[in-house]
């Protein structure tokens, strides 16, 4: 092989090594991205597809469902009604951002004589409630109530520190004129940094066989960090029965605390 065929052979070998690399720069990080949440793939530390892990959502098979522990009405005046469901999630350290859910009401021959959609979020770690008001069926009683979530709920997770710090007390529970026109007072404190903003508190009534009597709901723009403020709840005609213990809980965004 003459000097011109091996120098041609060079340069052909030096093209075919500048092609390879630069083709390499160019296929490889489409063949080696990093593994991301929303990429439609269990990868890195993910124990599911895009959930688990360091990734914010969870997998609907590492959590527990929602449970539906009861859903009533109560009668305000005649032919007005607010609905409440009770709730828990079992779930630590886990919340859903936004769910849908419906209330059906029945009559006395469970026949359908209305039903209330709306959303909710649901906190971690405990019984929460949700609140319907200014039930209209009119003419009609509503003597059975269900409560049933009609979207999928997306789990999120929360940081035990977050969860930790977040603490919103109940105190100075004061119930009056049981046998007139009822009205409750109480104290809610934030003892953490975190502004809390649209806080729902939602008031269950119980007799002394620890059935529900009445609900009620107020509503907070913002509850500060270590802020302490009193909260109002009314009813316009007697209970049907003697209250004898008062259950308060204060319903809000975790999401939307910030320091």
């Amino acid at each position: 092989m003459n000097w011109a065929t091996r120098r041609k052979l060079l340069y052909l070998a030096i093209v075919v090594v500048f092609l390879g690399l630069f083709g390499f720069l160019i296929i490889y990080p489409h063949f080696n991205k990093a593994p991301l949440c929303t990429d439609g793939k269990q990868n890195g530390t993910e124990t599911g597809i895009d959930c688990g892990g360091s990734c914010p959502v969870a997998c609907t098979t590492e959590v527990s469902q929602i449970s539906i522990d009861w859903a009533r009405t109560f009668e305000v005046v005649p032919g007005r009604y607010n609905a409440v469901a009770y709730l828990e999630n079992h779930n630590k350290d886990t919340a859903v951002l936004k769910i849908n859910y419906r209330f059906r009401f029945a009559d006395k021959n469970n026949i359908y004589i209305g039903q209330r959609e709306g959303s909710t979020y649901v906190p971690p770690s405990g019984n929460f409630a949700v609140f319907e008001p200014a039930i209209d069926v009119g003419n009609s009683v509503p003597v059975y109530t269900t409560f049933q979530f009609t979207s999928t709920p997306v789990w999120l997770e929360v940081s035990q520190d977050k969860i930790d710090q977040l603490k919103v007390l109940i105190s100075k529970i004061i119930l009056e004129n049981t046998d007139t026109a009822p009205a409750m007072s109480a104290t809610i404190t934030n003892t953490s940094l975190f502004q809390i903003p649209d806080v729902n508190v939602i008031a269950i009534l119980y007799d002394a066989s620890g059935n529900v009597v009445s609900a009620s709901e107020t509503y907070l723009d913002n509850l500060a960090g270590q802020e302490s403020t009193s909260i109002y709840f009314t009813w316009m005609e007697p209970f049907p029965s003697k209250v004898v213990s008062e259950e308060i809980i204060p319903i809000f965004n975790i999401f939307s605390a910030k320091l």
